[in-house]
């Protein structure tokens, strides 16, 4: 199998065009093919010689995949599903959330996921293993909207955290000047908690961060999310205060709002404790069904009370607007083949 060119640096493709024969500046334009003209083939990097082409594309690809299917839901969203290294075995999906001048792309950085967090149906699948950049840039390439994106968020399949490497190639082909330019402001990152990585992401990175938190009683927690026995929120809370988030990088906590688990204003006065001293805002999500779990989603009612009092405590706390669930692209649905192509 050939390697593939998508994710590297210009350093690294200037070592790859000398190896070829081709002068050391080749791998500032091939970059410049990848990155910011999106070429699918070495054959359409036009400024390169036919016999430097031909000497690449015996040992290299571009990369770029192609999505396996897509489906658009009623209110816009649409859902890409996309093989992993060529493999449509355990697909990964990408959703486009439309909101007025916005388009977002919530990516996937892993097959399945380590986590196992019982509420979430990729969690549910088990791991089955690490994207590359180039599978992870694909889904920022190969969409129907790529050049009209404006945001991104890592959010989708996976712990970015534990795929952190390859991660954070994306992130440089991103926001680098010879990459797509983006300020890190249109790139945030969702982390369980990857306490090692995590500080690694917030010394490395001015991108934004949102933390998967769901409870604030760690017994309570750990029911839900077997990672607080090995990375306990208290000390992922800890961590983030040592940060200064009052500038243009933020943090957020996502907060999936069950009826009878997570949802009482003991639950609110706890979070509201957790993150004394903490510039942050709270995401509050509404629970999707999913099958075999006992809880269900909270009432509105109940979530904007729980809302409300987070805000009079000092903690600006949203109500996250539901997309995609008619085509199960919502948070905590994603799960691979299984949704579009077993359903």
């Amino acid at each position: 199998m050939k390697e593939r060119l998508l994710g590297k640096t210009p350093d690294e493709l200037k070592t790859i065009a000398l190896e070829a024969g081709l002068p050391a500046f080749a791998g500032k334009q091939m970059a410049q093919w990848l990155y910011q003209k999106r070429v699918a083939g070495i054959s359409e990097m036009t400024n390169l010689s036919k016999q430097g082409r031909d000497a690449l594309s015996e040992k290299y690809e571009v990369g770029l995949a192609r999505p396996l299917d897509v489906q658009t839901s009623a209110d816009g969203t649409r859902k890409y599903l996309f093989p992993v290294n060529g493999d449509a075995t355990n697909a990964v999906e990408a959703v486009m959330i439309p909101d007025e001048e916005r388009k977002t792309l919530c990516v996937s950085s892993q097959a399945g996921c380590k986590m196992a967090c019982k509420f979430c149906m990729t969690g549910r699948q088990g791991f089955h293993g690490n994207l590359s950049a180039a599978d992870i840039l694909s889904q920022f390439f190969a969409v129907e909207e790529a050049g009209q994106l404006t945001n991104t968020v890592f959010m989708g399949m996976g712990e970015p955290l534990d795929n952190w490497a390859e991660v954070r190639r994306v992130i440089d082909v991103l926001t680098a000047d010879w990459g797509l330019a983006w300020s890190p402001k249109r790139v945030t990152l969702s982390t369980i908690g990857v306490l090692p990585m995590l500080r690694k992401y917030l010394d490395e990175c001015k991108c934004h961060l949102a933390v998967s938190l769901h409870n604030p009683f760690p017994e309570e927690r750990l029911q839900m999310m077997p990672v607080q026995k090995v990375w306990p929120l208290e000390e992922v809370i800890g961590l983030l205060k040592e940060y200064d988030f009052t500038g243009q990088r933020r943090v957020s906590f996502e907060y999936t709002v069950f009826d009878g688990w997570n949802n009482t204003k003991r639950h609110a006065d706890a979070l509201l404790r957790l993150l004394q001293g903490l510039e942050c805002r709270v995401n509050l999500i509404r629970f999707h069904r999913i099958p075999d779990f006992p809880y269900g989603p909270a009432p509105m009612a109940r979530m904007e009370d729980f809302r409300d009092r987070l805000t009079r405590g000092g903690v600006t706390a949203t109500i996250r607007a539901s997309r995609g669930e008619d085509i199960f692209a919502a948070c905590g649905l994603l799960a691979g083949k299984h949704n579009t192509l077993e359903r």
